[in-house]
């Protein structure tokens, strides 16, 4: 099941609000908070494609990137005994740790849907 919205390369939120009877979302992976809304399903999805088109056509009018920047370094919270054993696998692989958990994040890229069944 796909709870998401595709256009341009670009991943948009998908919400329903039950006191309004509206779905809604967000465009993800952007340096600012653009949303979009629809009665149904086909309204929520045309609303996300303007969103996207308006949005791109805006940044290239003011000269700004539109993509989120990523400064490549984040932390991840894992119970101690995983911290513990990809430390053990990473040294029996003569690795880093950070090495190791680079190429299994690499490897998810690639294999995202077998990996995320």
């Amino acid at each position: 099941m796909k709870n998401y919205l595709e256009y341009k390369n670009y991943i948009g939120t998908v919400n329903y609000a039950n006191e309004d009877n509206i779905f809604y979302g967000k465009i993800e992976g952007i340096n600012d908070l653009i949303s979009f809304e629809g009665a149904s399903v086909i309204d929520l999805k045309k609303g996300f494609e303007d969103a996207v088109t308006d949005y791109l056509e805006s940044c290239k009018e003011i000269g700004k990137e539109p993509n989120k920047t990523y400064k490549g370094v984040f932390n991840v919270r894992v119970p101690k005994e995983t911290h513990q054993k990809i430390s053990e696998i990473a040294v029996k692989k003569g690795m880093k740790l950070n090495e190791l958990v680079n190429k299994t994040l690499d490897y998810l890229v690639k294999n995202e849907d077998a990996v995320l069944e």
